[in-house]
């Protein structure tokens, strides 16, 4: 499940990772009022995504860190929102991931620059959707998701490469590490 926080507006989005392909399993978000105050939207939030978690039974939560630009207000309350994100997925009992914005877009689209209509059709690519998902924050929740199952194949392969190296009797050998063979 990859959370897209915020407290106006919070995506979700769960994709199952067959092997060969991503399947979109859900996606929406969480939307309020700007005039909502701030503790009744956090209690809503957890209530609604923990009602998600235990609904859908995803086996990971990824989360988006917050973008800390020059509004300090917005960053803040992006990290309530991140703060409720973890608290679901901890109370679930699940693993939690947290991923910035830039490492967002270079695990969906091979570039940590892409804007965000660039992101969402690759998401819809990748997918296999007709259209982009909507809302926007769904979409970007999906990304979220898309970028861990990414990241998780990364580690498994190293993973598997470390395992095949100490088979071999090759120990703690990091890149850039040159053996002395004599």
């Amino acid at each position: 499940m990859g959370i897209d926080p915020g407290t106006i507006s919070m995506g979700y989005g769960v994709i199952e990772d067959d092997g060969a392909r991503l399947t979109m399993v859900a996606c929406g978000v969480f939307s309020f009022s700007s005039k909502t105050p701030i503790e009744e939207r956090l209690c809503s939030l957890h209530n609604q995504l923990g009602k998600m978690v235990k609904k859908l039974r995803p086996q990971e939560v990824a989360v988006e860190e917050p973008f800390v630009s020059e509004n300090v207000r917005t960053a803040i309350a992006i990290g309530r929102a991140q703060a409720i994100a973890l608290l679901a997925g901890a109370i679930a009992g699940l693993p939690v991931f947290r991923y910035s914005p830039a490492q967002v877009k270079q695990r969906v689209t091979n570039y940590g620059g892409s804007d965000k209509k660039q992101v969402q059709q690759v998401v819809r690519l990748q997918l296999g959707l007709a259209e982009p998902p909507q809302p926007d924050d769904a979409a970007d929740a999906l990304a979220v998701a898309i970028c861990h199952l990414q990241e998780n194949r990364v580690r498994q392969l190293l993973a598997r490469h470390q395992t095949a190296m100490e088979t071999q009797g090759i120990k703690n050998l990091r890149p850039g590490t040159k053996r002395k063979i004599t």
